[in-house]
């Protein structure tokens, strides 16, 4: 059975490092990431039209460098999250979570009882495929899984303080993009009414000893982050390093030019 790194740093009063995962779904890049010294991937199949069978090549890459892997999964019921953490998975996002019913749910989904309502199969990877004794396999997952909630819609925010307290939630991560559009004020994300919900998401996991997070866009906005309170922070993604590369080495050869043609004598 595998520790989650996340959990093992944020327990620790560290952060933790995340790489975004949504358009290359090769174990190679996996493990490329791993080795570069992220703690997380995260893994998109909330926008994007991955397979559930992807996860398990991209857990294996995972475990072997020691970096978790959290998947983002599709709101389509208690599969969705109870596939991802057999095939691997250390950590469920779990997007526009609306209240703290809802959250309870998701609760009860993830994690096995006294706690949830989890069904056990024992024979998935995050089980030694059932070379590890079945009760302390449940504790372990009870214990090294970690769920997260995303406080992506103004009512939400409304319920933060109740969804923060819901036993089994470990963190809420704030999408910011989806935020501003529910407050009517598309990606300002200085705007006062942003700012406002993102530290009522802050001060709500404060006070009921959850960690919370955001993606940020650079190293300077990680750090604001950070002074902030959060401990969950985006560092990059596949997607956006393909982009940005790409965009830069076009500029970076735009000066090449053909030679003049030679006269002929």
């Amino acid at each position: 059975m595998t520790n989650s790194r996340v959990l093992q740093k944020l327990r620790a009063g560290d952060f933790a490092r995340v790489a975004g995962v949504s358009r290359v779904a090769d174990p190679w890049l996996a493990e490329l990431i791993g080795r570069i010294g992220y703690d997380v991937i995260w893994f998109d199949m909330e926008h994007r039209a991955f397979d559930y069978g992807v996860i398990d090549p991209i857990s294996l890459a995972c475990r072997a460098t020691g970096i978790d892997l959290m998947v983002r999964v599709l709101k389509t019921g208690y599969t969705a999250p109870m596939r991802a953490l057999e095939f691997g998975a250390n950590g469920i996002m779990v997007p526009h979570c609306m209240d703290a019913a809802e959250a309870r749910q998701w609760v009860e989904w993830t994690r096995f009882p006294p706690l949830g309502k989890r069904g056990f199969d024992g024979a998935g990877a995050d089980a030694d495929y059932m070379l590890c004794d079945p009760v302390q396999y449940m504790a372990h997952a009870n214990r090294e899984t970690f769920l997260i909630v995303q406080i992506e819609d103004r009512e939400a925010v409304d319920h933060v303080d109740e969804i923060a307290a819901v036993e089994g939630i470990d963190l809420l991560f704030v999408g910011p993009g989806d935020l501003s559009i529910s407050y009517g004020v598309p990606f300002q994300i200085n705007h006062p009414l942003l700012q406002r919900a993102i530290d009522r998401v802050a001060n709500a996991t404060a006070k009921n000893g959850k960690w919370w997070g955001m993606p940020s866009g650079t190293p300077e906005g990680a750090q604001a982050l950070l002074d902030r309170g959060a401990r969950f922070v985006t560092c990059g993604g596949d997607h956006g390093a393909l982009v940005n590369g790409l965009r830069d080495s076009v500029k970076a050869h735009s000066g090449l030019r053909l030679p003049a043609p030679v006269a002929a004598e």
